[in-house]
């Protein structure tokens, strides 16, 4: 993939996020920075953050829970250690950081 074409694809996929974060109604924050970081900030003053890494053409995602990357493949964001999918990970990763249930679609 190109450099431009990830930076599409994950721009795209960060928007995705954002949107699934609003309409949630989830009690947190979010702040996307220009240059494609998103992060999430809960209650207890947790953070998630999710942004592209371009070099590695990967989506890095660092939670209280640990850090993970996502490489595309076969039309998917997977986890290049566990083999799980991004936004499933994320819908339970902000799930457990917000103390109630959000889906990222």
């Amino acid at each position: 993939m190109t450099e431009s074409e990830f930076a599409e694809l994950a721009g795209k996929t960060l928007q995705e996020i954002e949107t699934s974060l609003e309409a949630s109604g989830a009690d947190l924050d979010w702040e996307m920075s220009g240059d494609g970081i998103l992060t999430v900030e809960f209650s207890d003053d947790s953070q998630i953050v999710i942004n592209k890494h371009s070099i590695a053409q990967e989506i890095w995602v660092a939670a209280k829970s640990g850090g993970f990357h996502y490489q595309w493949r076969n039309g998917s964001w997977i986890s290049s250690r566990e083999g799980t999918e991004l936004k499933s990970d994320l819908s339970r990763l902000v799930s457990q950081q917000a103390g109630e249930s959000v889906t990222i679609a």
